[in-house]
């Protein structure tokens, strides 16, 4: 069975009426991004954090996946499908989708603020009292600027493995997700599905730019892949 990498961003989830995170105009809901997504502003100011994060949480509750993250499911009847994704969002688990990598966290967990390994599903809102066992509070499991991506050395892994790459509803501009794409084969052909395609920088690959949204080109790469096998 042939193996699917797909890499995805705010765009697939913003279709599921799940607010991105990041405005027009850079902010975060209103917030500074270094206010509520760095070590800094967490220490400067944890019920802000806190608040922001869980505001996010219930809003995660009101969505449902939509018709892109369902065919993405549906694919591993063929394929073998790994996602990739730059979302905090269960969107991709909620449809069905079997392997989902998480490279910036999730929402739906907490971690210990002094023992990155203690990881709890976390369902509600989290204040400050939360702690783990050694009495430490709990942060949001978010990979926040300026730290660490865990994922990343097994996201490498599995895109060097590809035979198809899709990329949807993310430009790619952000690193360290961006540098993904270079280590797919060249060989390798790359589907791009976006309403707004930005221009992906240095790829060798064969690129077939699908622009739509995820919805409706979802089922257009389906049919795509289909025919090549």
């Amino acid at each position: 069975m042939k193996k699917l990498v797909v890499l995805t961003g705010a765009g697939i989830s913003a279709e599921s009426g799940l607010k991105t995170f990041r405005d027009a105009d850079g902010l975060w809901e209103g917030h500074n991004v270094m206010d509520v997504a760095s070590p800094e502003g967490w220490y400067r100011n944890t019920a802000l954090v806190l608040d922001f994060y869980n505001q996010r949480r219930r809003q995660l509750h009101e969505v449902k996946p939509n018709h892109g993250h369902i065919v993405l499911a549906e694919l591993e009847k063929d394929f073998d499908v790994h996602i990739i994704t730059q979302n905090v969002d269960n969107l991709h688990e909620q449809a069905g989708s079997s392997k989902v990598l998480h490279l910036h966290g999730e929402l739906l967990k907490v971690r210990s603020t002094k023992n990155e390994e203690y990881i709890l599903d976390w369902n509600h809102d989290l204040v400050l009292g939360d702690v783990d066992d050694k009495d430490n509070q709990l942060r949001p499991h978010i990979v926040w600027f300026g730290e660490m991506v865990p994922a990343l050395e097994e996201a490498i892994t599995i895109i060097e493995q590809a035979d198809y790459v899709a990329v949807i509803g993310t430009s790619l501009q952000v690193y360290p997700a961006a540098s993904l794409m270079h280590y797919a084969i060249p060989s390798v052909p790359v589907f791009y599905i976006d309403p707004r395609p930005a221009s992906i920088n240095n790829l060798q690959n064969q690129l077939e730019i699908i622009a739509m949204n995820a919805t409706d080109g979802v089922p257009l790469l389906r049919e795509k892949l289909l025919k090549r096998e």
